[in-house]
């Protein structure tokens, strides 16, 4: 029997209990942090070698070149875009950087080498702006132009570094902490800050969320895309000279394969692919995940062929539970 007055509220239909709802929230709101947690509580416990110094410390100069690319990667994606390029023009950048500082020094070096690197960006937004070409292809083509590049500047040979200061920027530390990681902290500073405190940041997410309702509201949706690629580039030079530095050496076959580590790290850290939702800071846990799962399964002795299942694996359920999240989310009207 219903003792509820006829005149009393009735709970609406489909409706989320307000303490479901906060619960739910926290769990996507920090749901990768939590997930980081597990991994490294996880890998503590099966192999010791991982809670040491000199192991954090390697894993986070490891994942210093992917996270550098994915900072860059996250501003393009939240434009609704994708940089395919990124891992060719880390190389031609390393190899330029490599090749002026071994004639001129290694200022000129590194601001070739970063010149290279805004270039090849700044031409991947004017392909896609301008000439109408999509994304996936002007960077596809871009990937293989870059790449080619390389290759003719270096004559598929490596460059040697013997420049102290080059090295110091890729093997360098700042008391106990390596170069890289400094370096990659304050990019993610630097992103962080445009993205959250900056009008820039703020037609980023404009543009990415819906690009004609922000055209129609005075910005120029163009204007930022062109720079989303150039910050793309730009980080792909930096993430070059740091590991020509750290290895010694410009290899001409350098960065194949790091683009699609860089989109990985951004999907898993929760941005969304058809742009307007995201956060940079959410990208270097998603590079942290990458690279602590990789260096776990190294201790644990797992063969290499099982790891990039593995990775693949984790990637695909990551992006699964966030769209099936989003789809509850609307569904309850939240």
């Amino acid at each position: 029997m219903n003792t509820l007055s006829p005149d009393a509220p009735q709970p609406a239909l489909g409706r989320e209990p307000a303490a479901h709802r906060r619960f739910r929230i926290s769990i996507v709101d920090y749901g990768i942090v939590i997930a980081f947690l597990l991994l490294c509580v996880a890998l503590a416990v099966l192999t010791p070698t991982f809670l040491t110094s000199g192991n954090l410390l390697n894993v986070g100069r490891q994942v210093s070149i992917v996270a550098i690319l994915a900072a860059g990667q996250t501003f393009v994606i939240l434009t609704a875009g994708i940089d395919l390029s990124v891992g060719s023009v880390l190389a031609l950048a390393g190899a330029v950087a490599a090749g002026v500082s071994a004639s001129f020094g290694w200022g000129p070096g590194i601001v070739a080498g970063l010149l290279v690197g805004g270039g090849a960006g700044l031409l991947n937004g004017l392909a896609i702006t301008l000439l109408l070409v999509p994304d996936f292809v002007a960077t596809l083509a871009m990937l293989s132009i870059a790449r080619g590049a390389t290759l003719i500047y270096t004559n598929g040979q490596p460059i040697s570094v013997a420049d102290g200061a080059m090295r110091f920027l890729g093997a360098g530390t700042i008391g106990p902490i390596p170069v890289p990681i400094v370096v990659t902290l304050i990019v993610f500073a630097v992103a962080i800050v445009v993205l959250r405190s900056m009008t820039f940041g703020r037609y980023v997410y404009a543009t990415g969320g819906n690009r004609r309702a922000a055209a129609f509201s005075g910005i120029d949706t163009n204007r930022v895309r062109v720079l989303v690629y150039v910050a793309s580039g730009l980080l792909a030079g930096i993430a070059g000279v740091v590991l020509t530095g750290r290895l010694a050496t410009a290899d001409p076959q350098a960065g194949v394969g790091y683009e699609l580590d860089a989109i990985a790290a951004v999907v898993l850290g929760g941005t969304s692919l058809f742009g307007g939702e995201g956060s940079v800071a959410r990208t270097l846990l998603g590079a942290l995940i990458l690279g602590v799962l990789s260096n776990g399964m190294n201790l644990l002795d797992v063969s290499p062929f099982y790891q990039e299942v593995v990775k693949g694996v984790v990637i695909v359920i990551a992006v699964a539970l966030g769209n099936l999240e989003q789809l509850r989310h609307r569904t309850l009207g939240a």
